[in-house]
C-alpha cells in the first residue's frame, strides 16, 4: 500500500498535463514523472544531487541535510528510505559504483563519503599514497565502471585516479588556459572529461593518458554556466547548464546534438538543474534545484 500511494503523490503533477515527447535536436525524450517527496510527504529542498541505476534512485536532498534512497522497478517507484547521519550534513553531489556503495560530495566539508547500499555510514574517501602536493580539495568525483575514483581536485588543479579501495593510482594535471572546472564524467570507454564553467568548454583526456586536450570550442552561445556533465552508455555527453536552466547535448566528438529542457516550473522544464544521470534503460534524472524537485526523463532516441 505505501508503494501505490508514493507513486499516486510523485505521478499526480504529471497527470495535471498531458505527458509530451520533445526533441532536442537528434534526442528525442519524453517526461514522465517529477519526485517531489519522501512517503511522507516531506518536500524535497533545493536538492542538488541525483544518482541511479536500474534500480534505485539515489538523491541529495541537500536543504534538508539528507539523502533519499528509493526503490525503482519497471518505471515505478515503489520505497523510500531517508538517510541521515553526522558525517554527511550537506550532501550536494551523489554517484552509485557496481557494488551498491552510495558516495556523497559533502558541501561544507568538502569530502566524499563512502556508505553501503542500505545506507550506513564506512567512512570518508582519503586518498592513500597520494604524491605531492598533498593537499587537495574535491570540487566533483566520478566512478566508472570499474568502480574507480575520480576526484576533481581544484586546489592542486589536477584529477586524481583512485582504485576502488581508495589508494592512489595516477593523477592528470589540468591544461594550460583553463577557466574553472566544476564537474567530471567518465565515458564507457574510459576518456576523462572536464567541464570548464568560465569558458563553457569541455575538455576530455583518452583512457591511459597524462593530459587533456578541447573536445568542443566555446560553447557560450549555447550555455551561460555549466557546472555538470555525465554520460550516457551510447557515449552522448550531457551538459548541466545551471544558471541557463537547461541541459546541452553534445556528442562523443564534441558535436552539438541538441538542448533539452528550459527555464520554467511547469513538468518538464527547469530552473537551476545541478546534478543528472542516466541508466543503461533511457531513464534520466535531474536535480530540479529551484524548482525543489526531481525530474524524469526518458529517452526514445
Amino acid at each position: 500500500m505505501k508503494g501505490a500511494l508514493i507513486n499516486v503523490f510523485l505521478i499526480a503533477a504529471v497527470l495535471l498535463s498531458p505527458v509530451k515527447a520533445f526533441s532536442a535536436g537528434t534526442v528525442k525524450y519524453m517526461n514522465v514523472m517529477s519526485i517531489y517527496s519522501d512517503e511522507k510527504g516531506a518536500g524535497l529542498k533545493s536538492p542538488e544531487g541525483v544518482a541511479c541505476d536500474e534500480s534505485r534512485v539515489v538523491i541529495a536532498d541537500t536543504a534538508n541535510h539528507r539523502l533519499l534512497q528509493y526503490k525503482l522497478e519497471d518505471r515505478t517507484l515503489t520505497e523510500v528510505a531517508e538517510i541521515v547521519m553526522p558525517q554527511v550534513t550537506y550532501p550536494v553531489l551523489v554517484k552509485l559504483n557496481s557494488k551498491s556503495e552510495i558516495f556523497a560530495l559533502d558541501g561544507r566539508q568538502r569530502r566524499i563519503a563512502r556508505l553501503s547500499r542500505e545506507g550506513v555510514f564506512k567512512g570518508y574517501v582519503e586518498p592513500a599514497g597520494l604524491p605531492s602536493p598533498e593537499a587537495y580539495v574535491p570540487k566533483s568525483f566520478e566512478i566508472d565502471k570499474e568502480d574507480n575514483i575520480y576526484i576533481l581536485d581544484v586546489f592542486s588543479e589536477r584529477v586524481i585516479i583512485l582504485n576502488p579501495e581508495g589508494a592512489y593510482q595516477s593523477q592528470i594535471k589540468f591544461p594550460k588556459g583553463h577557466g574553472f572546472f566544476s564537474g567530471i564524467a567518465v565515458d564507457f570507454k574510459g576518456n576523462v572529461l572536464l567541464i570548464d564553467s568560465i569558458n563553457a568548454r569541455v575538455y576530455s583526456s583518452a583512457k591511459g593518458s597524462e593530459g587533456f586536450a578541447t573536445l568542443t570550442e566555446s560553447m557560450k552561445e549555447q550555455m551561460r554556466f555549466p557546472t555538470g556533465l555525465t554520460t550516457d552508455n551510447r557515449g552522448r555527453i550531457y551538459l548541466m547548464d545551471r544558471n541557463g536552466s537547461r541541459i546541452i547535448v553534445v556528442g562523443q566528438d564534441g558535436s552539438f546534438l541538441g538542448q533539452m529542457s528550459e527555464l520554467g516550473w511547469k513538468e518538464g522544464l527547469l530552473n537551476y538543474p545541478s546534478q543528472m544521470c542516466v541508466n543503461a534503460n533511457g531513464e534520466v534524472f535531474v536535480a530540479d534545484t529551484n524548482n525543489n524537485r526531481v525530474q524524469v526523463f526518458i529517452l526514445l532516441k
